[in-house]
């Protein structure tokens, strides 16, 4: 929790307090249904909270914001983007049933209100978001084929809406095509070692009705 208070020092005490429970839910739930390596659930700020909240360094979602958190597999990065923005809502998908059990679990134990989830191929999501999100669930163009269709209109906040992608390794092939792509390196905001190969990519989509 620490880690978090470093690079988020003015968090609410509702926020601090939902973002504490994080890792005894997680392990509770773990033993029960694993979704989460043991060496993770060890490191969980380190790996999963913290590495979620690279999102919330490049971008703060404007009150009103929808999000479509695709693959989100325990939670991530929507459950800590949840925490972090309460006024936010934030659909999370994932097409694995035990994943979203967990999910639903701690979604409930935190009390969150402003999140949902579906137990679905996010093809099958009917709907407009003002950002998509993930973590590496697929190749920049699988991922773009897999979520066409689904950004919002209107534009709420100063960048455009899209894609916001959490990576690692080289991207350079897959993103070849994308001339309006912007890739962030999370070390730019994090010094832990973890983050030195792990990168934000913004992909910016207009709406196609």
């Amino acid at each position: 929790m620490e880690l978090i208070l470093k690079y988020f020092p003015h968090l609410t005490e509702d926020q601090i307090t939902k973002f504490t429970a994080l890792q005894s839910l997680y392990e509770d739930w773990n033993l029960k249904i694993n979704v989460v390596s043991r060496k993770d659930i060890e490191e969980l700020y380190l790996r999963h909270v913290l590495h979620a909240l690279g999102i919330a360094k490049f971008i703060s979602f404007n009150n009103g914001s929808n999000i479509l958190d695709v693959g989100t597999g325990g939670g991530f990065p929507g459950i800590p983007l949840a925490i972090m923005f309460p006024e936010c809502s934030f659909h999370l998908v994932d097409s694995i049933a035990k994943k979203i059990k967990v999910v639903d679990e701690v979604v409930e134990g935190l009390g969150l209100e402003n999140v949902k989830t579906t137990n679905s191929r996010v093809e099958d999501i009917h709907g407009h978001y003002d950002f998509i999100i993930s973590r590496a669930v697929a190749a920049m163009p699988t991922f773009v084929h897999w979520t066409k269709g689904k950004i919002a209109k209107d534009q709420k906040h100063t960048i455009k809406n899209g894609i916001l992608y959490l990576k690692g390794g080289d991207l350079e092939e897959e993103l070849k095509d994308y001339k309006n792509v912007m890739v962030h390196n999370l070390s730019d905001y994090f010094t832990e070692g973890f983050y030195e190969t792990k990168k934000l990519v913004y992909l910016p989509l207009k709406y196609k009705g």
